[in-house]
């Protein structure tokens, strides 16, 4: 069974044991007081090893006093101009400890490296990139379930993506003719004017084309247009291949999250890179 989207008071959380953690995804100002103790019991109720959660950082002081560590962070991410804090909180020696830092190192210097405003090489004639319809769910489903072992989230199932699409993601794809080559998402969040830009996957088939690259463009066209200005990712910390995607449009790298999501079959560090629309 895939972890569970669920509500404490009014915040927004992920967890379960697929992913071995409880994730704050979205704190309600109202439940500031509250909700340590709450997530904490959460925690040791379902025997979880790592506590994520993304905070404004006007509460980060209490998070600290309670154990958490500032794992990254997104300067100026809320309206108001306040950051966002991504804190975490271990219960076990050995999900605190990066397992591959040398990788880690080696995949932000190249990162860094990047030249932010690459631009990439134009596409075949036979290629479209496109906002994703209810209509190509089952297509991209199974795109879903060659890419990704294991995912965080349900996005193999066709029902998950559907009801994600009748809600506020935003699914884009790039078409070869009639076939599914690439998907992405942007997961946008209307209180502050922010979009995840999520769920890349390229078929093994189409990875020399720097598709991800040309659905990242199409994705920004598309926020600009809908007045979203604060982007994120969570990027897997051990590929080349997204973090680089991230740095050459110009992103910033904003800390690494340890041991932090359930990918590919195991759990995986993972980067922040955000970037702020004009």
């Amino acid at each position: 069974m895939s972890d569970a989207i669920e509500t404490i008071g009014k915040s927004v959380i992920h967890h379960g044991h697929d992913n071995d953690r409880v994730y704050l995804m979205k704190l309600h100002e109202d439940d500031a007081e509250k909700i340590i103790d709450r997530l904490d019991q959460l925690a040791s109720l379902r025997g979880y090893s790592k506590i994520f959660a993304k905070v404004p950082r006007w509460n980060i002081d209490s998070f600290v006093a309670a154990g958490y560590e500032p794992e990254a962070s997104i300067p100026a991410f809320f309206p108001d101009g306040v950051a966002a804090c991504f804190m975490g909180k271990y219960f076990t020696a050995a999900r605190r400890v990066e397992p591959q830092p040398q990788l880690v190192q080696e995949i932000l210097a190249a990162s860094k490296e990047q030249e932010p405003a690459y631009q990439p090489p134009k596409l075949p004639e036979c290629f479209g990139v496109r906002v994703a319809r209810e209509e190509d769910v089952a297509g991209m489903a199974a795109v879903y379930r060659e890419v990704f072992a294991t995912y965080p989230f349900p996005i193999q199932e066709p029902d998950f993506l559907r009801t994600a699409m009748s809600g506020n993601t935003v699914f884009f794809g790039v078409w070869k003719e009639e076939k599914i080559a690439a998907l992405s998402s942007a997961e946008i969040d209307l209180s502050t004017f922010s979009a995840e830009m999520t769920d890349f996957a390229t078929l093994p088939e189409f990875r020399s084309l720097s598709l991800a690259l040309h659905l990242l463009l199409q994705m920004e066209e598309v926020m600009l247009s809908r007045g979203i200005r604060s982007l994120y990712t969570i990027a897997r910390a051990y590929s080349f291949g997204m973090n680089i995607t991230f740095a050459r449009n110009g992103y910033r790298f904003g800390g690494t999250l340890t041991n932090n999501t359930n990918i590919f079959g195991s759990l995986e560090s993972m980067n922040v890179w955000y970037k702020t629309l004009s």
